[in-house]
């Protein structure tokens, strides 16, 4: 076993001449608040597969979405919401009712509305 193994002190190498020479491109990077880089990988990468690498974003990416470094949970019924309130308090963790208590499923105003299927036009014989 070696020294380097038994002593964790945080120390922050520096990048070996080694990876540096077998590499063609090599990036770090953190979020501002140095909180969940497995979410911050993910939007860097979603803004990666939107850019060119000369023009602006289009469309622009939030640096968060809105469930963001959140877990979510989804209750069906009133009763699924209430057990939730209470693990919540027994653990410990916050939350916030987006739908205020409300867990009916409504369908979009725009249901049955318009149809993505152009209508049949019909032939000259009115077929």
């Amino acid at each position: 076993m070696k020294i380097k193994e038994i002593i964790s002190e945080e120390v922050v190498g520096n990048v070996p001449k080694r990876y540096q020479q077998a590499t063609a491109g090599l990036n770090k990077f953190r979020d501002k608040q140095f909180a969940d880089r497995v979410y911050e990988l993910n939007r860097v990468m979603m803004a990666v597969a939107s850019a060119n690498g000369k023009s602006p974003l289009s469309p622009e990416i939030d640096s968060e979405s809105w469930a963001g470094r959140n877990n979510i949970a989804v209750p069906y019924t009133e009763i699924e919401q209430e057990m939730l309130k209470q693990a919540y308090g027994a653990v410990g963790s916050h939350y916030q009712d987006l739908n205020n208590g409300d867990v009916r499923s409504q369908e979009l105003k725009s249901t049955n509305k318009v149809s993505p299927i152009a209508k049949k036009k019909p032939n000259k014989w009115g077929v």
